[in-house]
Order: C-alpha cells, then sequence, then structure tokens
C-alpha cells in the first residue's frame, strides 16, 4: 500500500512530456506537442500531449490521461505499479507494507511473469559473474567475442548452468510460483513429468520492452557445442507477456541515440547490435532474426522516420527480406539500405575495424532503396528480357505502397532514369497497382462489414428473443439507460419517470455541471453554517453541499460515475492534503479518470452561470453562489420532467377512464407545480444559461 503523501510527491514529479516522451517521439504543435500513437496503427500523428495540462490525448483511438494513465495503458500495469513505475523514474523512495498472501495472490498473470523473468535476469547475471563456471564458461566466451566487460554489464548478459534443473530448484526455493516458472519459458516440463531449465548451459541475452522490463530471453548453445547444430540461439516461447513480433532486441538501449541521430540502423542478431554498440553506435536495433513485422515497424517509427537496413551481403537473404522493405515504406518510412562487404556481417566487421573506421563506412555506403533494389535485380537479370519485366513489376510494386504522393512521384522520376524508361509507364503501372490495392481493401472492409452486420442481426434476433419474455419497456436508444432508474420515493419527492424531452437533456446537462464542481472544488469551503450539536459554526464543504441538497429531497445522482464521483469525494474530502481534482484525474478506473480530466480541463469552466450584470469572477470565489443556483436548476428540470411525464399519462384514454387513477396522476400534478412555483421562485432574477 502507497501512503497519500507519497501519492502525490509522484504525481507532482510525474511530467507528461518527459514520460510520453521515452516512446514516443513528440514535435512542436503550438502550445502542445504531437507524436504517432502508440496505441493504435497511427500513420499520421494524432497524439496530442498537453503541457500546461498535464494531459495527452490520442484523438484517433481516443486514449491518454495523466502520466499515470499513460503509464497503465502502455505498460498494461495497475495503476498502483504505475506509480511504483513513475516513483522509480524519478528516484522517490517508496515505503510499503508487506504484501498480505491474499494480495499476493490477487496480482495478476501478467506482473507476476514480470517479477519472475526479473528474478531469472538477476539469477543469469550472477551464475555468470559469481561462480567458478560461470566465470570460465560464459564471461570467457562474451570476452573472447571481442566484448568489453561494460558493455555485457550494460546489456544485462548472463550464462544458464550446464545442470539439468539448476535454475528450476532455485526459483523454487526463492519461493516463486511453479507455474509461472513454465509459463515463462524458463523452465519445461515433459510428457513424463520431469521438470528442466529451457536455456541450460547457454548464455544469456535478456529482451527488454521499450521501458525495460524484461520480457524473454534469447540463449545461444557455446562455440564447442555448435558444430551439426542448424539452430544456435533458442528464444523464450510465445506467453501473456512476449511475443517475438511485438519486439526489438536493443531499443530500450537505442531509443535515445535514434531521436538524438534522427536514425535506426536495423540488423539481425542480438552480437550485432553489441558489436556495433561497442563501435559507437547505439542507434541500432535488431529483428532477432524474424522476418520484420508491421508492429515492430510501427515500434521504430516512433522515434524516427528514418531507417538503414544492414546487410551481411547473403543474396539470399536480401531477396527474403524485400518485402520487409516494401512493409517500411508503406509505412512512411524513408528506407536507406547498406551492404558489408566479404560477407561480413555487423559484428564480424566491427572486429576488424575500428570505431572511426566503422563508422564512415556506415556513412558512406548508405544507398537509397530504389538505387539498391534496381542495382541488385538488374544483375540478377543481365538483359534477359523476360527477367526484366519481372524487376519492373518488382520495383513497381515496392513504388506504389509509398503513402506520400511527392515522394513516391521523385522515385518514379528517378527509377525512369535509372532504367531507362518513359516516367508515364511506370506511372500508369504503379497507379493500376494502387488501384487493386485499394480495391483489395475495399473488399475487405465490406468483408468485415457484412460480418458485423451479421453478428449484430443475431444479436437482435436473440435480443427479441428475451424481449417477448419480458414485459418491461426499453428506454429510447438516445438517451443513457442511467436517466430512467427508478427510486421508490413519495409522490411529494422529486423523480423523473421514464420520457423523452428538453427537460431530460437539461437534467443530464445541470448534473453533469454539478459533478464538475465536485472534481475541481470537492473538497473547498463553500461556506460557513451554524453546526447545532457542537454549538458553533463550522465550514460547509462542497461535496458535502451536494450530498445534503440532493438528500434533503430524496433525489440521488442519474450517472452511476457520477454517484460515484460524489460517494468518493465524501469518503476522502477530510483527510489532510486531499484534493478532488488530482484524487479522480489519477484515478484507478479509467472511466472515472477520463471524465475528471474532461470536466477539469473544459474551457467553458462553468462560465455560462452568473449574475446579470455582475462580472464573472473565479469559481472558487463565487461557491457560494454557484452551488445553490445549479442545485435549484437540476431541481427544477426534474420537477419540469415530472410535470411533462404526468400530462402525458393523464391523456391517456385508458387512464382517463379509471377516475381514481385520473384523481390521483391531478394531485401530484398540482403538487407538482407548487415545487415548480416555489422553485422558480427561489431563482428570482438569476439567468441561468444552460
Amino acid at each position: 500500500m502507497i501512503d497519500r503523501q507519497t501519492v502525490d510527491r509522484i504525481l507532482d514529479a510525474a511530467n507528461i512530456v518527459d514520460v510520453v516522451s521515452d516512446f514516443v517521439t513528440l514535435k512542436r504543435a503550438g502550445a502542445n506537442l504531437k507524436g504517432l500513437c502508440p496505441f493504435h496503427d497511427d500513420r499520421t500523428p494524432s497524439f496530442m500531449v498537453s503541457p500546461s495540462k498535464n494531459i495527452c490525448k490520442c484523438f484517433a483511438c481516443g486514449k491518454g490521461g495523466t502520466p499515470v494513465h499513460f503509464i497503465m495503458e502502455h505498460e498494461q500495469l495497475s495503476y498502483p505499479d504505475a506509480l511504483r513505475y513513475l516513483a522509480k523514474k524519478y528516484h522517490i523512495e517508496i515505503k510499503e507494507r508487506e504484501q498480505t498472501d491474499e494480495e499476493k495472490a490477487e496480482q495478476s498473470e501478467r506482473e507476476s511473469m514480470f517479477v519472475v523473468n526479473e528474478w531469472a535476469n538477476e539469477w543469469f547475471q550472477e551464475q555468470m559473474n559469481d561462480t567458478v563456471d560461470g566465470r570460465t564458461i560464459g564471461l570467457a566466451y562474451f570476452r573472447q567475442r571481442g566484448f568489453r566487460d561494460d558493455l555485457i554489464k550494460k546489456f544485462q548478459l548472463g550464462y544458464c548452468p550446464d545442470k539439468y534443473d539448476a535454475q528450476w530448484q532455485a526459483g523454487k526455493a526463492a519461493g516463486y510460483n511453479e507455474d509461472y516458472l513454465l509459463k515463462t519459458g524458463l523452465c519445461i516440463r515433459n510428457e513424463a513429468g520431469k521438470t528442466y531449465d529451457r536455456f541450460r548451459n547457454r548464455v544469456i541475452f535478456p529482451i527488454h520492452t521499450i521501458s525495460g522490463k524484461v520480457v524473454g530471453f534469447g540463449g545461444r548453445v557455446l562455440d564447442s557445442r555448435t558444430k551439426g547444430v542448424q539452430v544456435k540461439y533458442q528464444n523464450s516461447p510465445e506467453s501473456v507477456i512476449y511475443s517475438k513480433k511485438r519486439e526489438l532486441y536493443g531499443l530500450f538501449f537505442a531509443k535515445q541515440a535514434i531521436v538524438k541521430q534522427d536514425l535506426c540502423y536495423l540488423v539481425e542478431g542480438y552480437t550485432d547490435v553489441m558489436a556495433m554498440h561497442q563501435q559507437g553506435v547505439e542507434n541500432v536495433v535488431a529483428s532477432s532474426g524474424t522476418a520484420l513485422t508491421h508492429e515492430q515497424i510501427r515500434l521504430i517509427h516512433r522515434f524516427t522516420e528514418n531507417i538503414t537496413v544492414i546487410y551481411d551481403g547473403d543474396a539470399a537473404g536480401i531477396k527474403a527480406s524485400q518485402r520487409g522493405i516494401d512493409m517500411l515504406l508503406a509505412e512512411g518510412m524513408t528506407v536507406r539500405l547498406l551492404l558489408l562487404p566479404d560477407g561480413d556481417d555487423p559484428d564480424s566487421f566491427a572486429r576488424k575495424h575500428t570505431a572511426t573506421e566503422y563508422q564512415e563506412y556506415l556513412t558512406d555506403h548508405q544507398v537509397d532503396f530504389i538505387r539498391f533494389k534496381t542495382d541488385l535485380l538488374l544483375n540478377e537479370a543481365q538483359g534477359d528480357p523476360i527477367k526484366l519485366s519481372r524487376l519492373v513489376n518488382n520495383i513497381v510494386d515496392s513504388l506504389a505502397v509509398i503513402p506520400d504522393e511527392i515522394t513516391r512521384t521523385f522515385y518514379i522520376k528517378e527509377t525512369s532514369q535509372m532504367l531507362s524508361i518513359e516516367e508515364r509507364i511506370i506511372t500508369s503501372a504503379v497507379a493500376k497497382v494502387r488501384k487493386r490495392m485499394r480495391d483489395e481493401r475495399q473488399k475487405e472492409r465490406d468483408r468485415e462489414r457484412n460480418a458485423n452486420n451479421t453478428n449484430e442481426q443475431n444479436s437482435q434476433k436473440e435480443t427479441s428473443a428475451t424481449d417477448s419474455q419480458d414485459s418491461t419497456p426499453l428506454p429510447p436508444t438516445d438517451i443513457p439507460p442511467e436517466v430512467f432508474e427508478q427510486e421508490t420515493h413519495s409522490p411529494a419527492e422529486l423523480h423523473l419517470q421514464p420520457s423523452r424531452s428538453h427537460e431530460d437533456e437539461k437534467i443530464i446537462g445541470i448534473e453533469r455541471q454539478l459533478i464538475q464542481v465536485v472534481v475541481r472544488h470537492g473538497e473547498k469551503v463553500m461556506c460557513q453554517i451554524e453546526d447545532e450539536e457542537a454549538g458553533q459554526e463550522r465550514a460547509l464543504k462542497v461535496a458535502e453541499y451536494v450530498s445534503y441538497a440532493l438528500a434533503n429531497d430524496g433525489l440521488q445522482l442519474r450517472n452511476p460515475l457520477h454517484r460515484r464521483i460524489l460517494d468518493e469525494a465524501l469518503q476522502h474530502y477530510q483527510e489532510d492534503g486531499f484534493r478532488c481534482d488530482r484524487y479522480f484525474e489519477n484515478h484507478p478506473d479509467m472511466e472515472i479518470a477520463n471524465l475528471a480530466n474532461e470536466l477539469a480541463h473544459d474551457p467553458e469552466a462553468l462560465s455560462k452561470i452568473h449574475e446579470k450584470g455582475i462580472p464573472v469572477k473565479p469559481e472558487e470565489e463565487r461557491l457560494v453562489e454557484l452551488m445553490p443556483q445549479l442545485m435549484i436548476a437540476y431541481k427544477l428540470a426534474i420537477v419540469r420532467a415530472q410535470l411533462r411525464s404526468l400530462m402525458q399519462q393523464m391523456g391517456d384514454p385508458e387512464i382517463q377512464k379509471d377516475q381514481h387513477r385520473a384523481d390521483e396522476l391531478m394531485r401530484q400534478f398540482m403538487e407538482q407545480q407548487t415545487i415548480q412555483k416555489e422553485l422558480s421562485h427561489q431563482c428570482g432574477d438569476r439567468v441561468i444559461n444552460l
């Protein structure tokens, strides 16, 4: 449990620009900043960050919030763990009581697996650095490959002993759940029921998320065992926390350098990344031997639009990667390619050159993707007309996926010059491919729409079948269902019957404004009142007033979220240092937090409510005037809605035949009219524009 004082320190320290910049490259857009949304496939920047309000929001998918909510969503953390994440980032010490057994059991599977992986990462490092076998086998291997000790420590490399179940036994001895040792893939249980370590007698490369959490491991067999072994590396299996297609090795260590250089190098393996770091090139990531995926490209695109793909000269590998190049182009990336000489990979090439020579080669030998691809395919075609035709079509396919028209036109012009083909021919071919792509996308959308319509029709049939067994009428669909919740009140009490009217909309609008004041000022003093029991004056706070005013007429707020906000404000408003705005804007429930952020930062700021001829003062200075106005307006709207409902019922021919029922409705109508006159009189000359 984190105490309120520590939570406030964390919230004070957390800067939205600072937090979001760890994951997204932001560019200035007036008073705000913008970037590509990390929560959906965003090709044009729609993710806005407001430094003044300390919040963020994507105007395409709607996700965002405070620094705490951004971390909750991005890292898939609970509210307390998001606070711990930010505390660690800002070096804020958290003193917590030890969790009970029940609280430990309530931890999510995802969080538990991260905890186990973190332990495993430390255990692998200890085995390499603090044991005789680890130093003579594991550490010696990395040193033989030429890696410095500081780099070994930076990448948190480790070693798993050549024992059948050393890690399994160590994990159990440390108190970790056997299920999570298996689910993370650290250990494997065979059909006979025996359990053994997945990575035994391998050197270990931990795989980090963009924020530095360990999601998996790569284990390499040692050189003495690689003879006849086709697969030298073994990775953690897919799990709740690890998906190979969503991770890039080294991105956690590279992201700042990528932003600074505005360029990302893409290589294949773990040691390639380390070798380039050792040569002073830190803006490098690896796809870990897999085909490049859309998810990986989007990770890179958050930090830069420029990517250079480094090849080791293997022709088959280059041809196989052409689809990845097209994917990069389709995401709007500027793609350059670099071929290392003599079949070297970045690791072996690094061992042959100094850091200066290495960096100069990278700078001088990058070529544009279209020139690289054309030269490669021309060499392969060697004057064969059929192969040349295939070459042109291959390049056209790449040009067609480029989303920016100006960039696409430039490349078409360059291609026509390189291939000595009229520009109009290539332009026409590209247009045909793009039309085919549009048609295919439209067909896919049509298939999805048809599938959704079928599901909706089935759902409606099920609903109709249920409704036929239930005579309860449903409220109109364009008014929130919570407006029609029924309470048991006496006839004299104010109560809204199911009906559609302008008054109903007013009730919803005024209730929202009441809660807006609670979110902004719920803990603040509205006025002083006489405490009859104590025989002296005491402060009446805003949340307390709203609760009393509603209870006095047997009312409660219609919207469940509004009720929750008021209830929680009443639970905490007397605590020292409690602030409603901060509490609700950073609430663990995203629905409440989103609503609170919306209300707290509404530029209208309740300025529509004022007295005739009197300049508008700051809200906090006019709470004693504002709150009664709002409450009277709220009750008046409810009464008018009730009167309308009663009039509709009295006009029903069936009810008119029942004299007793008609008289009762008339009595209620007269009663509500009296209440309406009284409330209208209380309004006096006040103008309430709602």
